[in-house]
């Protein structure tokens, strides 16, 4: 890099050129744009070890400070509300990562972006309303003739007869 031939007028003692003379291109975001794992954790509604899971598992990225505390910026919030929100429609985080991977990492993303994110769901979404639906309707023979003991029953499961099918809730997983 060059400098100005009064290189003293902008640099440190130790010759180093002052924060404010360096180039624009490798502005990083304001101190006060960052948000630390506390305050993430405190707004997005999950523990500061749900933060670092999310992080190891690439959902989410932060930067560091000199002093090696993690900073986050403020997108971020988006992505664990919308973590939050697969979690409690039982989609796999394997599937999360695989459409956070297709948005942009270097900024907000766009509405359209979302609205791709929310087709790749609908799939996923439709087939378990669909299973539990079924569970939802087996379960009342089962809990209704009061036995409650699959092996013994009579009814959804006479002589045992889904024992050879494989292990698991075979009767409920269509197998």
């Amino acid at each position: 890099m060059d400098l100005p031939a009064d290189s003293a007028a902008v640099s440190d003692d130790a010759g180093l050129p002052r924060a404010a003379e360096l180039p624009s291109a490798i502005e990083q975001p304001r101190a006060d744009d960052l948000l630390s794992v506390g305050q993430v954790a405190e707004r997005g509604g999950v523990s500061v070890s749900a933060l670092h899971f999310y992080e190891r598992q690439g959902l989410i990225s932060s930067t560091r400070t000199a002093g090696n505390q993690r900073r986050f910026p403020r997108s971020v919030l988006r992505r664990v509300a919308v973590i939050r929100a697969a979690q409690r429609a039982g989609i796999p985080l394997a599937l999360v990562s695989g459409v956070f991977s297709e948005l942009p990492t270097d900024g907000l993303p766009t509405q359209a972006d979302w609205q791709r994110l929310s087709e790749r769901w609908r799939e996923e979404l439709d087939a378990r309303i669909t299973a539990l639906q079924k569970l939802r309707g087996s379960l009342g023979g089962c809990i209704g003739c009061g036995c409650l003991s699959l092996a013994e029953c009579g009814f959804v499961n006479p002589d045992d007869a889904v024992a050879g099918k494989g292990p698991g809730a075979r009767a409920f997983d269509g197998g």
